[in-house]
This record gives C-alpha cells, sequence and structure tokens, in this order.
C-alpha cells in the first residue's frame, strides 16, 4: 500500500495550492483551532504528536519545535523540526509559551487539550472550508503534503526524513514518486537545463 496514493490510486496528500487554501481557512477560524492547523501544516507532525505538545517542547529562541515521535517502538526519541517565525509568534501569543517558561505547572500543560476525535474534526472543518475534498482531506494528507512539498522546494531527503521522524530513508523516498502539478514542477526544472 502506498503511502501518496490510495487503493483506486487518488491522491492522499495536499498539493501546495490546496495547503495554502487550508491554510487560509484556518485563519478564519478561532486561535487554538488554527494554531493547531498551521502547526500540522508546517511541521508535517502526526496528529497525536502536536496534541502530545507542551510549551515546554516549543523552543522560540532555537525557532524549533521538539516533538515526541510516537510511533517509534520505545519513548523518549525526539526530532526537532524548524518553524517559521510568524508560526512561532502566534503560538507564543495563542498559547502563552513565554509566560510559562518560569512555571512548571504551565509549561508541562498540554497547548491543545482535546481528544484525536475532536482535533480530526477541526481539520476536517478547515478542509471542508477551504473546499479541500477527497482523501487528501485530512491531517494525514497535510503530513504527506509537507513531505511532497519539501522534496519539490529542494529540501535534502536527509532534512526530510529527520523532521518527519522516519527510522528508514527509503519510508522518506516515497515522497520523491509525486505526480501532477508536483512532478510537472520537478521536470519544468529539468527542461531549463536544455
Amino acid at each position: 500500500m502506498s503511502l501518496i496514493y490510495d487503493r483506486t490510486g487518488n491522491r492522499k496528500y495536499l498539493t501546495i495550492s490546496e495547503r495554502s487554501a487550508f491554510l487560509r481557512a484556518a485563519a478564519e477560524m478561532p486561535a487554538e483551532t488554527r494554531s493547531f492547523c498551521m502547526l500540522l501544516a508546517y511541521s508535517g507532525a502526526r496528529i497525536s504528536e502536536v496534541l502530545s505538545l507542551t510549551s515546554s517542547r516549543v523552543d522560540l529562541a532555537a525557532g524549533l519545535v521538539v516533538f515526541e515521535s510516537l510511533k517509534k517502538r520505545r519513548a523518549g526519541m525526539y526530532r526537532g523540526v524548524p518553524l517559521p517565525r510568524d508560526l512561532l509568534a502566534a503560538l507564543d501569543q495563542i498559547h502563552n509559551i513565554s509566560g510559562s517558561r518560569g512555571a512548571p505547572e504551565l509549561s508541562s500543560g498540554l497547548l491543545w487539550p482535546w481528544s484525536r476525535t475532536t482535533a480530526w474534526t477541526r481539520v476536517k472543518d478547515a478542509m471542508a472550508r477551504a473546499a479541500v475534498i477527497g482523501p487528501q482531506a485530512t491531517p494525514k494528507g497535510l503530513r504527506h503534503g509537507f513531505a511532497v512539498g519539501a522534496l519539490q522546494a529542494g529540501i535534502p531527503i536527509n532534512l526530510v526524513r529527520r523532521w518527519l521522524g522516519h527510522a528508514r530513508l527509503s519510508t522518506t523516498e516515497i515522497y520523491a514518486e509525486a505526480i501532477g502539478d508536483e512532478e510537472r514542477a520537478i521536470a519544468e526544472r529539468f527542461w531549463k537545463t536544455f
């Protein structure tokens, strides 16, 4: 079973334009939903990894978020993912990251104390508002879209592997199979060499 296509050959990842539409729709939603959706889109993290995030794992000075890789077979496997400064500022403003630094009881609390079902529903609502439909209109579709978009942007595959928390490079390489607009953009870069 492919990570990027379902059993009938439908794409399971968001394109760049779909991700942009999703982020525009999320920008119109309540602050906590907006920050959750933005973090999913910009980090490539799994929904459970974002839901387990505390303010102590948001490193404003270094410009990254540290996720525990929850799909690993043992606990305590962490990875840092760099984020845009404006997203970090939004996380700080919405979740009071800076204000919780001196208070362990605040820095250890979940940023989104939601169930997976609530988180899933909020992402699906943003997808509907963005008119993104199909198998890609899921939190996992954001993760897949992050990987495809990062590779398309020329990010080295070893960095994409680390950001996604993949144990093996072969798992990340699957995202290089993207077709459609993404494949065309890659081909156009090649055609310019003629």
